[in-house]
């Protein structure tokens, strides 16, 4: 995962950068909550790629599963051991998403949303065969990233971000184009629709690919 993440975005700095979104946005992450939480059933085992300080396993109803998030940040780890205390089927991991050490088919529901396909900054096909490798036979692998339509919403975002200096300054000139670019050198990139197609053409699953509240694009991929 990117090291920017770990450096300048983990821990206290990342759950500011959720606390300070404007309405829109939170709406935006809720509806993703959501749309994760209506594909876990009672009993079942389910794995969060990149979980940070443990923002969205906290908002699941984890008491009817087990469930297990892996980061790179061992600040948002510890955080996240804090932040999830009192909950009892939860492990927390210092994994890389793209090589976790998990046995195959273990999970029956692995997810990496808010854009983590792009904000990880690693293979991102590699990262889809991973995240199925571990998948149970019947199981779902579900990655999101924005929707073009959440674009003002977005950049709105980072500019409150910026303002609170979370993020470098907005370069205006290069940003565009489902980009934001940062003068400090970060850039926040996005998968589209044309682009989770062409990452799972060659892939052993059912894929569905389909936009959620205006503002995510979910690929959602069955394990045959």
């Amino acid at each position: 995962m990117d090291k920017y993440y770990s450096r300048k975005l983990s821990a206290e700095r990342l759950k500011l950068c959720y606390d300070i979104a404007p309405p829109r946005v939170q709406q935006y992450l809720q509806a993703e909550i959501d749309y994760v939480a209506s594909k876990i059933n009672r009993g079942e085992a389910i794995l969060e790629l990149g979980c940070g300080y443990g923002r969205v396993i906290r908002e699941l109803d984890c008491s009817k599963v087990f469930a297990v998030g892996i980061d790179t940040s061992v600040n948002s780890l510890k955080m996240a051991k804090k932040y999830l205390s009192g909950i009892q089927s939860v492990d927390l991991v210092a994994a890389d998403a793209i090589s976790t050490g998990f046995h195959d088919q273990k999970f029956d529901l692995v997810f990496c949303i808010q854009n983590g396909i792009s904000a990880f900054k690693v293979d991102r096909r590699k990262l889809i065969k991973e995240a199925l490798r571990m998948t149970k036979p019947g199981g779902k692998a579900l990655f999101t990233s924005y929707s073009s339509s959440f674009w003002d919403e977005r950049l709105k975002w980072f500019e409150i971000q910026a303002a609170h200096g979370l993020v470098g300054e907005i370069d205006y000139e290069l940003t565009g184009n489902g980009i934001i670019y940062c003068k400090d050198g970060f850039k926040a990139t996005t998968i589209g629709i044309e682009d989770f197609q062409y990452l799972t053409s060659d892939i052993d699953a059912l894929v569905g690919i389909k936009e959620v509240d205006n503002s995510s694009v979910f690929c959602e991929l069955t394990r045959f």
